[in-house]
């Protein structure tokens, strides 16, 4: 997310590293390559303009701010304009109603049901009861593609298959809400492929009749430019409430996050990144500028862990930290919370500093099948006493899981490395508390 654009900001702000002071003459040559890095991450020309001349305006300003350095002044000036040209703050959704509906709204191929899905796992998760209504009518499958990601994060789902009308759908599932004791309705309604009359006079008709208390227009980021088109469009029959940008882990540019908000004055509420029910996030304007120049984004990341890993697990596993205990089956587990988490490559990109270290490395979900295959192959006792894994056993889980012997004793030396420093951290953590006990008894 942001690699292309977060590149070449880093490299357009060098121009006043080591500057003694901010001139017209160093701020000019940087303005210039920070628009042609905005345009070319496909942010409307307009868009990059005005932000640009602002930065450049508040940077002549400020140059008396003699005790900061100008690489670091300008710093802060691009990601303040950053932060605003994307809304500012965050902004929730509306649930307000009995039942809150929420209609989902956009073109086919930007990904509205898979998001629908999300977004009642995401309320679920805060102890919401959300029932799923399949509206979309003409895409094939669509109906059953959102039975089955209900059954998949265990949110009912109302739909009418030999059913064509939206209307109709959507108002006996809200009928469905108000007697079963639901209290959020999402709507998934149907796309097209292009814009046409049609597609708007049905949406539209939808918003009317349903009054829902929030309207989210969903849009696939790689479009880049045609996304805000198609932004502007659907605001002028529906008037949305929001925007939820999806693919942005596809998108290396990342150019709509920045031009949309401005283009229809509509804050992004959510970004969605790959296609698993977690990798849901709410968007937050100064979080994704601070990714966008090389800063990271650990608070999303704690957003993400405390949403993927179950508490009684995290207990549990700490205790055997502590006793020294810890062994496949655990490490395995662990495994399959990070996956949770999303996308691996967009979580390296969260942490300080490795945006730009990750730029040119692929890194994919399909890492792990080594290392699952691997503790797969050993027996349960084998799992649950790492130390008895000797030469013929190596050779033996090697086979089975089609990987090396060097494969196998490299994950089992890195096993073991991770278990002392977690020991030693656990003990550093145990000594402190004593000590603090103490010091209170004092």
């Amino acid at each position: 997310m942001f690699e292309s654009l977060s590149s070449r900001l880093d490299k357009a702000m060098k121009t006043l590293k080591g500057q003694g002071s901010i001139t017209e003459v160093n701020v000019a040559t940087t303005i210039k390559e920070i628009r042609k890095a905005l345009v070319d991450a496909d942010v409307n020309y307009k868009v990059a303009k005005d932000i640009t001349d602002e930065i450049k305006d508040e940077a002549m300003d400020r140059q008396v701010l003699i005790a900061v350095k100008p690489g670091e002044l300008f710093t802060k000036i691009v990601y303040d304009r950053l932060v605003d040209l994307m809304g500012g703050e965050q902004k929730s959704i509306n649930l307000k109603g009995e039942p809150a509906v929420i209609m989902i709204a956009g073109l086919n191929g930007a990904g509205k049901t898979t998001f629908t899905g999300k977004l009642a796992s995401y309320l679920k998760r805060q102890g919401k009861v959300v029932l799923m209504a399949a509206c979309d009518v003409y895409r094939p499958a669509a109906m059953e593609q959102l039975r089955v990601l209900g059954e998949q994060i265990g949110v009912d789902v109302y739909l009418e298959p030999e059913n064509k009308n939206p209307l109709s759908i959507a108002q006996n599932a809200i009928n469905q809400a108000k007697a079963t004791g639901k209290k959020i309705v999402i709507v998934d309604t149907a796309g097209r492929l292009t814009l046409d009359d049609a597609l708007m006079r049905e949406i539209a008709e939808l918003k009317s009749a349903l009054k829902p208390a929030e309207t989210l227009f969903v849009v696939d980021s790689m479009t880049g430019q045609d996304a805000v088109t198609t932004a502007k469009a659907f605001n002028e029959k529906i008037d949305f409430d929001g925007v939820v940008l999806t693919k942005l882990d596809g998108d290396s540019r990342g150019g709509a996050a920045l031009s949309i908000r401005r283009e229809v004055n509509k804050p992004i509420k959510f970004i969605s990144t790959g296609e698993k029910m977690e990798a849901i996030d709410l968007f937050y304007p100064d979080r994704m500028a601070q990714r966008i120049l090389g800063f990271g984004d650990v608070l999303s990341l704690v957003d993400r862990a405390q949403r993927a890993f179950d508490e009684e697990e995290a207990k549990r596993i700490s205790q055997k930290i502590r006793q020294n205990q810890l062994n496949f089956n655990d490490f395995l587990s662990q495994l399959q919370q990070i996956k949770k988490m999303g996308n691996i490559k967009d979580l390296m990109g969260m942490i300080p500093g490795m945006n730009k270290a990750m730029q040119d490395i692929e890194i994919d979900d399909d890492s792990f099948k080594p290392i699952e295959a691997i503790i797969h192959s050993m027996t349960k006792y084998e799992r649950e006493h790492p130390d008895i894994l000797d030469t013929s056993r190596r050779k033996r889980i090697a086979k089975g899981s089609g990987t090396t012997v060097q494969q196998v004793n490299n994950l089992i030396k890195q096993f073991e490395q991770l278990r002392k420093m977690l020991k030693q951290v656990s003990s550093m953590d145990m000594q402190k508390m004593q000590q603090q006990q103490q010091g209170k008894r004092r």
